[in-house]
């Protein structure tokens, strides 16, 4: 997403002539790779994070996390806190 925004930034940079990107053009010949490298650079991100599961090792855990919450607020609004529970024997 960092990769993104600054692509943007630098756009609007162009757009207002301010700065080093005020003198960059349009053209394919010319400067327009500049403009290209950050939105590859996320794309490049974006594929090495799918293919080596960082995206879906993160979306497991955040799963985990709201299961567990889940769990714990069920249990306290049946009265029946974690803390609160019988550790084996007859119930």
């Amino acid at each position: 997403m960092l990769f993104v925004l600054v692509g943007i930034a630098m756009m609007l940079l162009n757009v207002a002539e301010i700065g080093p990107t005020a003198s960059w053009n349009w053209k394919i010949t010319g400067d327009l790779w500049r403009f290209c490298v950050p939105f590859a650079l996320a794309i490049v991100w974006w594929v090495y994070s799918d293919l080596s599961g960082l995206n879906r090792r993160r979306e497991v855990a955040k799963m985990e996390l709201k299961k567990a919450n889940r769990r714990r607020e069920n249990l306290s609004n049946l009265g029946q806190d974690v803390g609160s529970r019988r550790k084996g024997g007859k119930r």
